[in-house]
């Protein structure tokens, strides 16, 4: 599966799934621009990461929610590297809370983040990605259950998964795949923060596995799904997740 000759961008790459999946796709070959809101020393860690097992990467500031910075994004990795070739729409936002606690400014800024951010990420890959890329947005395993407190972010995952299966058709002619990964519960700063260890181990219940996620099992199969052996899947979404629901 090398991607040697490819320039992948990964929104959300300074930690967590995001890092991981950068790290592995410099270590298939790919050049990566990694993409971070506001943590520039994490995402300078993981350039030096890529450096030192012999890659190369750039850290990019950009705030995905703005169609401004996205565009700014495409512009200095084109600018750097000459090409996209892979986009992993990574980067999002998630808070628990119950429908009677949500704020129009929380509801506005998950869609803001999760759907507005991957959904212009996607047009601009469809302005500037070389013939033959691919493109991997990031949906829930969540969608597929009923859980209190998840309202507003499995809402905007359902519409994630929904524009992937649309715009499959419009990416198809230039020879560009779409797929949407749905993680289970992944072991990330994201999904433990706030959870106590009762409400962690009920989860790790939920699959078929016994255990969280890691981000190396997404990174994986964002690995494969990149890689020239996927090129006759598009407009899917694939569960990964070890058997939840």
């Amino acid at each position: 599966m090398s991607l040697h000759g490819k320039v992948a961008i990964v929104t959300g790459a300074s930690r967590g799934i995001g890092r991981q999946v950068a790290i592995q796709l410099a270590q298939s070959g790919a050049k990566v621009a990694v993409n971070y809101a506001s943590n520039p020393v994490k995402a300078e860690e993981v350039v030096k990461t890529i450096e030192h097992l012999g890659g190369e990467a750039l850290a990019i500031r950009a705030d995905i929610s703005k169609v401004s910075e996205i565009e700014a994004l495409f512009s200095k990795t084109l600018e750097r590297f000459g090409q996209v070739d892979i986009l992993v729409n990574n980067a999002g936002i998630l808070e628990y809370t119950a429908m009677e606690e949500v704020t129009e400014d929380m509801f506005d800024r998950h869609f803001d983040i999760n759907v507005k951010g991957t959904y212009f990420a996607c047009q601009q890959a469809l302005k500037h990605m070389a013939k033959g890329g691919s493109i991997i947005n990031f949906s829930t395993s969540v969608v597929g259950a009923m859980l209190a407190t998840y309202s507003v972010y499995a809402a905007t995952k359902g519409a994630v998964e929904q524009l992937t299966r649309q715009l499959a058709k419009e990416f198809g002619p230039k020879d560009i795949i779409i797929n949407c990964i749905a993680p289970g519960q992944v072991s990330t700063e994201l999904f433990l923060n706030g959870k106590s260890p009762e409400m962690i181990q009920s989860y790790t219940k939920m699959n078929a596995f016994g255990r969280l996620g890691e981000p190396e099992d997404i990174a994986n199969a964002i690995e494969l799904l990149v890689s020239d052996k996927a090129r006759w899947i598009t407009g899917q979404t694939i569960r990964v997740n070890g058997g939840f629901n």
